[in-house]
């Protein structure tokens, strides 16, 4: 059994602990409210690049543009796992690989080489760890994601893209539901898939956009600007749903770990007064023994 003082030593040092984990989930919760009002921020925006998009694609027609090719002979499929750049938020990271990896597995069933293009340390250290091959690695921004990151991404995603180096390519991340939620979501992004260019029917566009509008310049050449931007918005949409998501899982763990530890500091207090408790009736007993010897 443990003695009165290893167990002090054991309930100052989990106190302490418990002190870090409780600041670590009031930072979280700080970020998460400002991770939620930049996705909030975000969505109108990229609900009318998709209205944009819609009815200019409708008013193009049948367009042959890089980054809309869908190639029939797929071989190589680039896969983008978005992570965090530290730990200490449950299985925010593992489930996000696990699922990257089960991607894999099928592609390579299906005779397909896969590349990595990974974002967040956690991702780059397991891939380099596997000693996967790996296009190119970001890091550095797992918390608070700029719009530049994301056009940093797309740039190198879609150069690879129409240089043939990889034929499609898939986000893998974590979508905020709620602080106790996520879900890993794999979104395709390239070739842009053609339901994006459905947009409205054709009565619907015609009720928005009058059939006298005109186009400066051309709605092809204002096709091939926005559909870049369009991958920039998704992976920015990503970016800012896996900050939220880090952050949410990171307030979760952390608030779990806090129970944990005063649950654990309620049971070593209680086995330290136990400790007290028996060392005090020894000492008695041993006073009460010398006691009868002397009076022997």
């Amino acid at each position: 059994m443990a003695s009165v003082q290893d167990l002090k030593r054991r309930v100052r040092s989990i106190t302490n602990t418990r002190k870090l984990t409780r600041a670590m989930e009031l930072v979280a919760s700080a970020r998460l409210r400002r991770a939620q009002a930049r996705i909030e921020a975000m969505r109108p925006y990229a609900d009318r690049m998709l209205e944009l998009m819609g009815g200019v694609a409708q008013a193009a027609g049948a367009v042959r543009l890089p980054l809309l090719e869908q190639r029939e002979d797929v071989q190589r499929v680039a896969i983008v796992p978005i992570t965090g750049d530290r730990g200490l938020a449950g299985a925010f990271n593992a489930q996000v690989l696990r699922r990257a990896f089960a991607l894999r597995r099928e592609a390579e069933a299906e005779g397909k080489q896969v590349v990595f293009f990974s974002s967040g340390k956690k991702a780059q250290s397991t891939l380099r760890f596997r000693r996967l091959e790996v296009g190119h690695a970001w890091t550095g921004f797992s918390d608070k994601p700029s719009y530049a990151d994301a056009q940093a991404m797309s740039h190198a995603l879609a150069e690879a893209f129409v240089n043939r180096e990889v034929d499609r390519v898939v986000v893998v991340y974590n979508a905020f539901v709620s602080p106790l939620v996520q879900k890993v979501t794999v979104s395709e992004v390239l070739p842009v898939p053609t339901e994006v260019l459905q947009g409205e029917t054709e009565e619907e566009y015609e009720h928005r956009y009058s059939p006298d509008f005109i186009y400066e310049p051309e709605p092809e050449e204002i096709l091939a600007r926005l559909l870049p931007v369009y991958v920039e918005t998704e992976l920015y949409r990503a970016l800012l749903e896996s900050a939220a998501s880090e952050q949410g899982a990171r307030m979760t763990a952390m608030r779990n770990a806090s129970k944990a530890a005063g649950e654990l500091i309620d049971n070593l207090t209680l086995a330290m007064n136990r400790a007290r408790q028996a060392e005090i009736t020894q000492e008695i007993l041993e006073v009460v023994a010398g006691a009868d010897a002397l009076a022997g």
